[in-house]
């Protein structure tokens, strides 16, 4: 894996030297604009719609428009001088239990490996974090853009998550029509709590995958084989008219109940003897003789 970042974790006075590495990667199928006359990809150029002409890099500056058609400018020592102090250091701040942040926080994953001679500060973090069952709090800046980040032990690896801050978390005053009492009825409630618990298993993310981007490389190929050109269809969700919500949450019971095993029929004998209708041996005998083999 490619190191995008090399600095130190540090708390308290200990110092660990670790390289950075991406934890994910994009798997999006990208398409490029093409032109269908001559099957050119177009480009993107830097252009003044006021010069009406192509602007080169040397000529641009970064600005923030603080009113409408009104920008501040910075030239690059400018930025260069505000930037965080200690770009090489991830400071853990405090040590918290995982389960006190909420997923809403978390950006980006990151590896972090040893670099040097800091295997053993790295492994006494590791190990101190999984034994306590504590993760650090920490700030970083990467490229220019400081950030909170959770530092925590995944196997025998550290693992960083970079987090938004509080206040580039919306407030959900914000978000239309949420009710303002969550009241419910008892049988309802029970029904969907059972319906969770059918529908619970242990969380495999094997089981999961990107259809819509399996069937895009599916026509990408069958395009580049020269096969005629098909129609992909993306899974549309099952709908319902359903608008009895008792009547939903029992279709859904009904749809995760396990299949029982089929009852194996039982002695032919045994069942006329509960019915007490016996027939007469000769009978069943001939019924017998009679049958195709």
């Amino acid at each position: 894996m490619h190191t995008i970042w090399k600095g130190a974790i540090s708390f308290g006075l200990v110092h660990v030297p670790v390289k950075m590495f991406a934890a994910t990667e994009d798997k999006d199928v990208h398409l490029r604009m093409i032109h269908k006359e001559c099957g050119t990809p177009v480009s993107n150029v830097r252009t003044c719609p006021h010069c009406q002409k192509e602007v080169e890099w040397e000529q641009i500056a970064k600005g923030y428009e603080y009113k409408k058609g009104h920008f501040v400018l910075f030239e690059p020592d400018e930025l260069d001088a505000i930037k965080p102090e200690n770009t090489r250091a991830i400071q853990i701040l405090d040590f918290v239990d995982l389960t006190e942040i909420d997923p809403i926080y978390y950006q980006k994953a990151y590896y972090l490996s040893p670099d040097q001679a800091g295997s053993g500060a790295y492994n006494l973090l590791l190990e101190a974090m999984r034994q306590s069952g504590k993760i650090g709090i920490a700030k970083i800046a990467i490229r220019s853009k400081s950030s909170l980040a959770a530092i925590r032990p995944l196997e025998n690896c550290i693992c960083m998550e970079t987090m938004h801050f509080p206040d580039e978390i919306r407030s959900l005053q914000q978000v239309p029509n949420l009710p303002e009492q969550t009241t419910v009825n008892d049988r309802e409630l029970s029904m969907a709590k059972l319906l969770i618990d059918q529908l619970y298993a242990p969380f495999d993310p094997e089981k999961y995958s990107d259809d819509y981007r399996v069937a895009l490389q599916d026509a990408i190929q069958r395009k580049i084989s020269g096969e005629s050109p098909g129609i992909v269809t993306a899974p549309a969700a099952e709908r319902t008219n359903v608008i009895d919500l008792m009547a939903a949450l029992q279709a859904s019971l009904e749809a995760t109940k396990p299949t029982a095993e089929p009852t194996p029929p039982a002695d032919e004998d045994a069942q006329e003897g509960a019915a007490g209708k016996a027939k007469p041996r000769g009978t069943r005998s001939r019924k017998k003789e009679g049958a195709v083999p």
